[in-house]
């Protein structure tokens, strides 16, 4: 871009931007500073600014390119011409003023599309694992025209960790400025959580409180997707409401995550169709399940066409060679992930059988439910062939669930017109109801057992231990939760505070407090007892180790799930696993040795042989297991003999989707380039220009700079000892802020008083501690990430410390002036595919910027001459730099571009052969050739004047 082309014209078929992130732009006379660009289908770019001129300053607002017009309908938004730029001294300390400039210009430029290694991947609150690197890596790769992939680690490897480095990631490219999340409700809290302790990525949450919230703060008929830019919000939610599916239909996202996808996966459903609306909505899409399918291959087919429709030509045939761009899956026992635990998650043990012998009482329904119910001869009383295993399971849960089944059977069989049909049924459940009828926890094996089991693992009024107890029932879990606490000797307050509830018939708010208050060290509650809700998705392994099956799922993925509860990453005691085993003397009797007990023993077999029980039966779903194997009980066969039975009928009909599931692939995820890390090596890390080596030191510098006077003015507290930074936000920070989840500004009080810290360790100890306390999760410090929103505000403080259009003039270490020029490149959706850092000397051009600064001593310890400078004689040879910058670019553009060109032929020649469009939702083959072809550089760069080094020898009095 010459100095004359530099002012963008939006209107007249330049697809590509010239507003990057960082520029500074004037509309409507006043200053703003681009914070991100995103293309839109008619109105041109859409520019998000923060006002910086006096009377917008901090003050947030969207222009549009095309919509922008002055009186005389010129172009209203003006990016300054470079040959115009103005020149200006700097008379800070070691040019403090200037270094500063820079790296905030080296900071907001997004990273080009041709980056493909990680640059933030050690600077968050985690460990730096290379296995929980590798999606990031993948999304990256160039594999997939768009980051689009379905990370299917097992359960407990830490995906949300995954997530959240990727997310990173795509937000350091300037592609995460509107994210969407989307999760059961029970683990929304637990996600944002995690996503802003160890990322500094603020979620809001739309619970149930907070949509009634957002009620009151947003003006009647606004779409609260627009409102906030990063939403966390349930599944649920959203699919039971239009009004949210209609505000969906009318917004584009950056990046979209969804969580437990598997419960897509049924076309049709309401789940499968959210999906189907948000894909072509969103440029990222991340989705996430342990259990990805259920062992349909058109099923899988299509949650994968959500993330590229092109990727599998034959949706009843296709091999992970097709998906390998889309997908990755390890289990612990895979070795980059066993390899790189060092401690982090103890080894579990095994899963101990606890046998009940039968009460006489129960010992007398064993003996109904042999004879009437499930006779050897398969014989039954009900005319519904699976009913007598629904009284038998609720049986083997507890007499409260036994009747329960038998009162809800009732009332439905009394509703038919056929007495005749009925009456030897319900005949049959009132010797069953007066069989339950006065037993208490002196009649149950299991409770006895229970209690016991409890004393032994030492929960109880003077013990901090915590143990889980699932059970199937809520019937069940109310009981226990009623009779528990006062066996173990809890009296008083503490008898109500003890044990905790939760099933799927609570509320979203209630589920949430219940797996928050388990996790917190000082919270009364030592016993939760849960049903197979908390199964999915939630962590309970910051305070417990011990998992106790009061009954046992029917299922090997249900038994996986549920264990992986505690037996996750981040366990740092070894998780004991215990199950209740029901036994009886009946005759023909089918107790809890029948099915659950080898149940148990085949989900340890496998966990430990295969990392994963999910291909054992072929099903590859809890609901298919469970039913398949009572169909299998009533045709006489056993648990084994049903598992060999599924599996070999999943092999005959060539069941390829094992490849992906059974035998896990231990190698890295493919990349775009042959000279890719094997999986010993750790993801390779971008080449991330910086002119201070660390963001400690920029912050510290960029404080002295913005306020001199800290202490006064922001009543600012520094410990040197443990680096904890304490002050009072300004209102544009505060106003900042609003993005942060609203529990944790309320309850840290944000808006008085900041605690931050960029010394990770003690950022982890406020976690712990925070975990440790019994009234809030949300740490009180939190680590300054180069995402986290002080550091973004003190990186646009920086910026308009120049005025409009000026560049600072630095004396150093050279020989003739030297200009610095940015120069990028972008596609056609305004995102940059290259981003260079020039030195322009003469007609000598060098990529090299920072080495450049540093050959010609720019740094800390630097002297300022305070010299001024001939600026007339400097400012009369930026256009001679600007030409010769351009000229170099253009030299290069083509070797540049070939990162991009060759994935991108690479995706061409594959969609080629794609013949289904059926499965692409509303993407066509066109829609993803043009979106190939928009990915691609086009238009000329956009240049900018950062700064001129001068000799002092070069330099002359002024006035």
């Amino acid at each position: 871009m010459t100095a004359q082309q530099s002012s963008p014209q939006p209107d007249q078929g330049d697809t590509g931007t010239s507003l990057p992130p960082g520029a500074q732009i004037v509309v409507r006379d006043e200053e703003w500073l681009v914070k991100n660009v995103t293309r839109t289908d008619h109105d041109g770019d859409r520019i998000e600014a923060v006002g910086i001129s006096e009377f917008v300053r901090d003050q947030e607002a969207v222009f549009f390119t095309g919509l922008e017009r002055t009186r005389d309908g010129e172009p209203g938004i003006e990016l300054m011409d470079p040959a115009k730029t103005s020149l200006i001294g700097d008379d800070s300390p070691n040019f403090r003023r200037s270094r500063l400039f820079l790296e905030a210009i080296l900071r907001k430029t997004p990273l080009p599309q041709s980056e493909r290694g990680l640059a933030l991947a050690d600077s968050f609150l985690l460990d730096p694992l290379p296995y929980q690197q590798r999606p990031a890596q993948l999304a990256l790769s160039g594999r997939n025209l768009r980051p689009r992939m379905l990370i299917a680690d097992v359960v407990g490897l830490g995906k949300t960790l995954e997530i959240g480095l990727t997310l990173a990631e795509l937000i350091r490219r300037g592609r995460g400025e509107r994210i969407l999340v989307v999760t059961p409700q029970h683990v929304l809290e637990q996600f944002q959580h995690e996503l802003w302790t160890r990322f500094a990525i603020p979620l809001i949450r739309l619970d149930s409180a907070g949509i009634e919230r957002i009620q009151r703060e947003i003006p009647a008929g606004r779409n609260p997707f627009t409102f906030f830019k990063r939403v966390i919000v349930s599944i649920d939610t959203l699919k039971n409401t239009d009004q949210y599916k209609h505000h969906l239909e009318h917004i584009r996202w950056d990046a979209v995550v969804i969580d437990e996808s598997h419960n897509l996966i049924n076309r049709g459903s309401l789940r499968n169709q959210l999906a189907q609306l948000l894909a072509p909505q969103t440029d990222a899409l991340i989705l996430a399940s342990a259990t990805p399918h259920n062992g349909n291959a058109r099923s899988f087919a299509e949650l994968i066409a959500l993330l590229d429709p092109a990727a599998i030509r034959d949706p009843e045939r296709y091999s992970a060679d097709d998906i390998k761009h889309l997908f990755i899956r390890r289990t612990k026992v895979s070795a980059e992930v066993r390899e790189k635990m060092s401690g982090q998650w103890a080894d579990r043990g095994p899963s101990e059988s606890v046998h009940c012998a039968a009460t006489p009482a129960e010992e007398k329904i064993f003996e109904e439910l042999a004879r009437v119910w499930l006779p050897a001869e398969s014989r039954s009383v009900s005319e519904v062939p699976l009913f007598p295993y629904t009284l038998l399971k609720s049986f083997l849960s507890s007499h409260a669930a036994l009747s329960s089944t038998v009162e809800a059977r009732v009332k439905t069989l009394e509703k038919k017109d056929d007495p005749d049909a009925t009456g030897a049924e319900l005949a049959a459940l009132q010797r069953l109801r007066e069989l339950t009828e006065g037993l208490t926890e002196q009649d149950s094996a299991k409770f006895t057992a229970l209690v016991a089991q409890l004393k032994e693992i030492g929960v109880g009024p003077r013990s901090e231990t915590r143990v889980v107890v699932f059970s199937e029932r809520v019937q069940t879990l109310e009981w226990l939760r009623s009779a528990v606490p006062a066996a173990l000797g809890f009296k008083g307050k503490a008898l109500e505070e003890a044990a905790r509830v939760m099933h799927g018939g609570l509320s979203d708010e209630q589920q949430m407090q219940c797996v928050e208050d388990f996790g917190l060290a000082d919270a009364p509650v030592r016993i939760l007892f849960t049903g197979d809700v908390a199964s999915e998705g939630v962590n309970l392994h910051r305070q417990c180790h011990q998992l106790i099956h009061y009954d046992v799922p029917w299922s090997l993925i249900r038994i996986e799930q549920r264990n992986g509860r505690i037996d996750r990453y981040g366990q740092t005691h070894k998780p004991q696993f215990r199950a209740l085993i029901l036994t009886s003397e009946v005759d023909g009797a089918k107790d809890d040795r029948t099915v659950a007990e080898r149940l148990l023993e085949r989900e340890d077999e496998a966990h430990r042989s295969l990392g994963t029980a999910e291909a054992v039966s072929g099903l590859y779903r809890a609901e298919a297991e469970e039913k398949s194997l009572i169909q299998d009980l009533l045709k006489g066969r056993t648990v084994d003999e049903s598992l060999q039975h599924t599996a070999e009928e999943a092999a005959g009909a060539d069941d390829f989707l094992a490849d992906f599931f059974a035998q896990v692939d231990d190698t890295a995820p493919p990349v775009s380039d042959a000279s890719a890390p094997d999986e010993s090596s750790a993801p390779p890390k971008a080449d991330v220009p910086r002119l201070f080596t660390t963001t400690r030191e920029f912050v510290d510098e960029a404080v002295r700079e913005v306020f001199p006077d800290a202490q006064q003015s922001l009543g600012m507290d520094r410990d040197p000892e443990n680096g904890l930074i304490s002050f009072k936000p300004p209102v544009d920070l505060v106003h900042r802020l609003k993005a942060l989840p609203p529990d944790y500004r309320r309850e840290q009080r944000l808006s008085e008083r900041l605690l931050v810290t960029l010394n990770r360790k003690l950022a982890d100890r406020s976690l712990v501690r925070a975990r440790e306390s019994g009234t809030s999760s949300w740490p009180e410090i939190s680590l300054l990430t180069d995402l986290h929103p002080v550091v973004e505000w003190l990186t646009d403080k920086v910026l308009v410390k120049l005025g409009r259009q000026e560049a600072p003039v630095i004396t150093a270490d050279v020989e003739a002036p030297v200009y610095l020029v940015q120069g990028i490149y972008s596609n056609a959706l305004g995102r940059p595919t290259v981003v260079k850092w020039m030195a322009v000397t003469g007609e000598d051009v060098t990529d090299d910027m920072v080495g450049i600064l540093r050959e010609a001593g720019i740094g800390p310890t630097m002297a300022n001459p305070l010299q001024r400078h001939d600026v007339d004689r400097l400012r009369s040879g930026i256009p001679a730099a600007l030409e010769a910058a351009e000229a170099f670019l253009s030299r290069h553009s083509s070797e540049w571009d070939k990162a991009l060109l060759a994935p991108i032929e690479e995706y061409r020649q594959r969609l080629g052969k794609w013949e289904q469009p059926t499965l692409a939702g509303e993407e066509t083959k066109d829609d993803l050739s043009r979106l190939a072809d928009s990915l691609l550089t086009t238009g000329r760069p956009m240049l900018r004047v950062l700064a001129v080094l001068d000799s002092a020898h070069g330099s002359a009095a002024q006035a």
